[in-house]
């Protein structure tokens, strides 16, 4: 731009103009020719100028369009490096893994399996998932990872995990398919869909009686014990909730979805987390609060309670839609239990009544502040498999500790990550609001 302008000024300037004619012209006499003049010369005033902008101008645009390509074939090149290392990383696990008992199905296989994707059962985060039917009959659930994350790890923690174990309680993982970019899990078909949509619902046909709820909170019990003490590496859910509870055809309920699951040594007592990882609501404090304890098995435990008191009450354990640290179910619950109070939720019998309210002095267990007032889960299952009159209310929920001052920072923190009347039973129990 400052050529084109000092040639602009060149232009304008009469007494420039009149040395440039004449030195050309002596040049040429003294050297007895004239070579090949160069482009504009002999233009002046307007024709220079209009000749200046217009090679300026073609010369940008001649730029950009080089420059265009090379983006291009740049953003190719990252793309494919990407999948490729995403590609690399599942490959170098499954090679690694020689005692995997799941098959290993081609993305043609899926394909005919689902019969071209035709029936498909539900969408999340990770994908959908669709129903297919082996060569041998039994159907099967077919979840496609579509949204891969971190290099194919939720695949990789989902193979690593299930893949390797078998347990009444844990769903079965029958087989997968890692083919470039297409990733499926094939899984057990769980007629019954998840215990999420038996929670609170209205529709009469999708209720179930205390007996089948008390059942169903000692199976995942069992289940989630199993992760924890029941293999050689003790296996960290971090998302226990209703929606990742299967329920197969007797309702036997299948703990599922193993894409945030950690494996950790069994003589490790904490675990050292970059990051907070589950769902709101079932998140255990100490995700948050690293000054009331390390983050150990203890984070499935909480989990399980909040579930486990939903599965109690039949509904959800607060209210967004309201203010009030009243609709924290919990904390309700825990003042029932207090005040002597008969907790009835329903038209429910005699023995009914001892299972809720079992299964709620359990549950006001499992969602200590502190992680090591919590229950390991063997201790749980004997909980609700024992007499409930053995039972004894445990301190408050949610009390934090006069002895450990809370830091706004932290509170902060934490506030920020809880939602609706969960928050706000948070910062009264905890600020004294």
């Amino acid at each position: 731009m400052v050529v084109l302008l000092d040639e602009l000024y060149k232009v304008n300037d009469p007494d420039h103009l009149s040395e440039t004619r004449s030195g050309h012209h002596s040049g040429r006499n003294r050297k007895g020719g004239a070579g090949p003049l160069p482009p504009g010369f002999g233009l002046s005033g307007p024709s220079l100028v209009l000749h200046l902008m217009t090679s300026t101008v073609f010369a940008v645009v001649a730029a950009r369009f080089l420059c265009v390509p090379c983006v291009f074939w740049f953003l190719v090149f990252k793309f494919r490096r990407r999948h490729l290392s995403t590609f690399d990383s599942i490959e170098g696990f499954l090679r690694s893994q020689n005692n995997l008992a799941p098959i290993r199905y081609s993305y043609s296989d899926i394909r005919r399996m689902t019969n071209g994707f035709r029936d498909k059962l539900g969408e999340g985060g990770y994908g959908s998932v669709y129903k297919g039917k082996l060569r041998s009959g039994p159907p099967v659930a077919v979840k496609m990872l579509s949204k891969p994350k971190a290099n194919g790890q939720e695949f990789i923690n989902e193979v690593a995990t299930i893949g390797r174990i078998h347990h009444v309680n844990v769903v079965q993982l029958i087989g997968y398919c890692a083919e470039r970019s297409k990733r499926a899990l094939v899984y057990d078909f769980m007629p019954n869909g998840s215990l999420e949509k038996y929670i609170s619902s209205p529709d009469a046909k999708l209720s179930l009686s205390c007996k089948q709820m008390y059942e169903i909170s000692l199976g995942v019990a069992r289940g989630v014990g199993y992760l924890h003490q029941g293999c050689d590496m003790q296996i960290l859910h971090f998302d226990i909730k209703p929606h990742n509870i299967l329920l197969d055809e007797n309702f036997t309920p299948k703990v599922s979805d193993f894409g945030l699951a950690k494996l950790y040594p069994t003589d490790e007592s904490t675990i050292t987390m970059t990051a907070a990882r589950g769902t709101l609501g079932y998140m255990a404090p100490e995700l948050f609060y690293k000054n009331i304890g390390g983050v150990s098995y203890k984070a499935d435990i909480y989990s399980f309670g909040m579930l486990l008191m939903e599965l109690a009450g039949r509904r959800r354990n607060w209210n967004s839609s309201a203010n009030s640290s009243q609709v924290f179910f919990p904390s309700w619950v825990y003042d029932q239990f207090v005040e002597g109070k008969n907790l009835q939720i329903g038209e429910t019998t005699e023995e009914e009544s001892e299972m809720v309210k079992k299964m709620m002095l359990v549950a006001l267990w499992c969602i200590q502040m502190r992680p090591s007032d919590r229950p390991p889960m063997n201790k749980v299952v004997e909980m609700l498999e024992g007499n409930v009159e053995l039972l004894h209310t445990p301190s408050k929920p949610f009390l934090y500790s006069q002895a450990m001052p809370a830091e706004n920072n932290g509170m902060n923190t934490m506030l920020s990550n809880l939602s609706g009347a969960c928050s706000d039973a948070m910062t009264s129990e905890i600020t004294g609001r």
